[in-house]
């Protein structure tokens, strides 16, 4: 008989085996994506202080020359964060899965993984400890030396000093040793960099690369956008297993108060019409609930259709504002034009849905329109066709109803932000096909591709125009010339008229010049053969 072992592995040992999930892949993205990871956590830190980001990103490599391709780097990143309170920056980041992303509001990160992911990849390719030095702006500032367990997933601590905090320092900084390929990941991070600073321009971004070189994204503006608040969960996103742990950490007395306490926008009218839909009586304990009075009532909130919208207060989109200043800043177009939708719901999810477009200036002209993609700020640079946004650009949107050529400097910023987006991986790089999400990108970008069209249609008449004062400024000089010289007098001046007509001075000036000496030459010319 064949003998079959089981055993049970820690978070920690399972992303150890399956780190490609979590785009560590190899060791041009793994160094792209420790970078990313990273920057999101400072970004957060920073914005729920509503604090202006300052963010420094060291890298340097360790012995072998950049030039050789795959080496050991050092990577430092120190931020002006809320910083971390002693007792949690261990398990914050040397244990899987531990985090401050699981509330309902919208977070940059979403699985409590990436900064920890990071640290473990150095590990594992270095065996190498990691440096965390963190304060909150009091008298201490506290810097541990650890690594990771990966078969207990909890940290190894191998020093813990405290120094006296006598300027006030306040942010959180990480250095550790990992294996990368910068010279295959230098283009994808300095793009990366670019795109954060469109959706984060309140942000202050300094990378300084192995050779010295240093990539400024200066701050445009001090406005941070309001953090998102954390809020109760919808009862239209609820399934049976949130809901069993709702009612079993539930301190109320009765299902009436239950429901009422636990879920956003429910009032006492609501709670009733709902458990006389599934059954149950309003003064049933709900830590005594069966399991077919569960399921009845999941069933009833899922057939009951007078639920109000979910409250948006848990996202903070990028504004309108802060939007058009990024794109104006990084992209530097001659229009600029920016949606913002209305919040919305996707499986009792808030979200909201930004758009900009922008056309010309600095923006190089290319085949079909260039996608910058966003989801709760973070810039998705990978698996473009997979997303939802390319679908709608490129299969829904007809470009040519708004007068866009198909080569044309035109440039498209796409930014979703919710509580829980609903991405195709943990990578986080592409957002799946939900219908909802895809309604309100249709209906943003065509609006947005309407004030385009409007913009080009200014631009069409207005060359038109050009053209035509064009015919003007070459055919009436001529013509007052030969006039004046048929009956034998000076010709009038025709500089008021052509200015009238919208012909500036200097132009015409240069047109008259040209066309008076064709003119003159073409008479000498008869003048000779005569």
């Amino acid at each position: 008989m064949v003998e079959v072992s089981f055993e049970q592995i820690s978070p920690a040992d399972f992303f150890y085996r399956n780190r490609d999930i979590a785009g560590f892949s190899n060791p041009s993205r793994s160094l792209y994506t420790s970078i990313r990871e990273l920057v999101e956590n400072s970004l957060d830190a920073a914005e729920i202080g509503r604090i202006p980001p300052n963010i420094i990103i060291e890298l340097s490599v360790e012995g072998q020359a950049e030039s050789e391709g795959t080496a050991i780097y050092r990577l430092r990143v120190e931020d002006n964060g809320i910083g971390v309170d002693k007792e949690y920056i261990p398990k914050a980041f040397a244990t899987v899965l531990f985090g401050s992303k699981y509330g309902y509001k919208q977070n940059r990160g979403t699985f409590g993984l990436g900064g920890t992911m990071a640290l473990l990849y150095g590990q594992i390719t270095t065996n190498k400890p990691a440096t965390v030095i963190s304060s909150r702006g009091g008298k201490e500032i506290h810097k541990f030396v650890l690594m990771i367990d990966i078969v207990k997933n909890e940290p190894r601590i191998f020093k813990h000093e405290v120094f006296k905090n006598e300027k006030k320092w306040r942010g959180t900084i990480i250095e550790f040793y990992l294996e990368a390929d910068y010279t295959g990941s230098k283009a994808k991070i300095i793009e990366y960099l670019k795109h954060t600073a469109i959706a984060n321009p309140h942000a202050s971004l300094l990378f300084i690369d192995p050779k010295g070189r240093m990539y400024y994204f200066p701050r445009v503006t001090d406005k941070v956008p309001d953090p998102p608040k954390e809020s109760l969960p919808h009862p239209v996103g609820v399934d049976v297993e949130a809901m069993n742990r709702l009612l079993a950490n539930s301190k109320q007395k009765d299902m009436l108060s239950f429901l009422v306490s636990n879920f956003q926008r429910v009032g006492e009218k609501t709670a009733r019409e709902v458990l006389q839909l599934a059954g149950i009586p309003e003064d049933a304990n709900p830590k005594k609930l069966t399991h077919d009075q569960v399921t009845s009532l999941i069933d009833a909130i899922k057939r009951y259709n007078k639920f109000r919208a979910p409250d948006p207060s848990s996202v903070s989109p990028i504004g309108e504002e802060l939007l058009s200043i990024g794109i104006k800043n990084m992209l530097q177009p001659e229009f600029v034009y920016v949606v913002q939708r209305p919040p919305s719901s996707y499986s009792g999810f808030p979200f909201v849905v930004e758009v900009g477009i922008a056309y010309g200036g600095n923006i190089p002209v290319t085949e079909g329109i260039q996608l910058y993609r966003f989801a709760n700020k973070i810039p998705l640079l990978y698996d473009e066709r997979a997303d939802v946004v390319w679908k709608v650009v490129n299969e829904r949107i007809d470009w040519s109803n708004y007068k866009v050529p198909r080569v044309s400097p035109v440039a498209l910023v796409t930014h979703i932000c919710s509580p829980k987006i609903p991405y195709k991986s943990v990578g986080k790089e592409a957002i799946a096909d939900r219908p909802e999400i895809e309604r309100e990108l249709v209906i943003a970008i065509r609006e947005a591709a309407r004030q385009l069209k409007l913009y080009l249609s200014k631009i069409e008449k207005k060359q038109t125009a050009i053209k035509k004062l064009n015919i003007y400024a070459k055919y009436l000089p001529i013509i007052a010339t030969c006039a004046g010289k048929l009956v034998d007098k000076k010709p009038p001046d025709i500089t008021k008229l052509l200015g009238r007509l919208g012909i500036d001075e200097k132009t015409l000036k240069e047109t008259q010049e040209k066309i008076l000496k064709e003119l003159e030459e073409k008479y000498l010319v008869t003048e000779e053969a005569e």
